[in-house]
């Protein structure tokens, strides 16, 4: 009866330990993984990486929420709900001088299961390419990804946790993340924007 016991406690305990590193994983799945951006890394003029998680993120959270600016109240307003914020910029001398599959690294990790394409935009002038992603654990969001590119630069930005898309683009320009110039309107909006840029 003893070792019956024991096995079950065992079999308990090893059943937790499991349960809790698939949790550990499921929420991590939204983070992208930058390693192999080595390469940019080394042909970029400027690079900039931001990390902001853990301790620095309690600690941002809590100063930007007491600030009396209005700007930062919004940049921890955004934060809130957050886990990380990771940011790459790296712009270059001359136009093209990066390669694109350095980019499509990142893009193939947002066709895994779970990311889901919000909204991408493409504008002939600097060759702009922006994508938006989000990924979610059931009903809750659980992450965001944005990658910019241009003639002279590459920005991706991602976000872990919940965050409202409208928040996102307002923190462009702060936290070291790139001006996100993306608009989510209607279809009649978004037609006009295009017949006026086509003119």
């Amino acid at each position: 009866m003893k070792k019956l016991i024991n096995y079950s406690f065992k079999t308990l305990l090893l059943s937790a330990f499991m349960l809790i590193s698939m949790a550990a994983v499921s929420a991590q799945d939204a983070r992208l993984n930058f390693d192999n951006l080595k390469g940019l890394e080394d042909r970029a003029r400027d690079v900039v990486e931001v990390n902001i998680d853990g301790n620095i993120l309690k600690l941002a959270k809590r100063v930007l929420l007491k600030v009396k600016d209005k700007d930062a109240k919004t940049v921890g307003e955004a934060i809130k709900g957050l886990e990380a914020i990771y940011v790459r910029v790296y712009r270059f001398e001359n136009a093209n001088e990066y390669n694109m599959a350095d980019v499509d690294i990142i893009r193939s990790q947002l066709q895994n299961p779970g990311w889901e394409k919000l909204a991408n935009v493409r504008s002939k002038k600097n060759n702009q390419k922006v994508d938006v992603y989000t990924m979610f654990s059931g009903d809750v969001m659980s992450g965001v990804a944005v990658v910019i590119s241009e003639d002279k630069s590459i920005g991706l930005v991602n976000v872990i946790g919940p965050i409202d898309i409208d928040l996102l683009v307002e923190l462009g320009g702060k936290l070291n993340i790139p001006d996100l110039d993306i608009e989510i309107g209607d279809d009649d909006e978004d037609k006009k924007r295009t017949d006026n840029d086509d003119n």
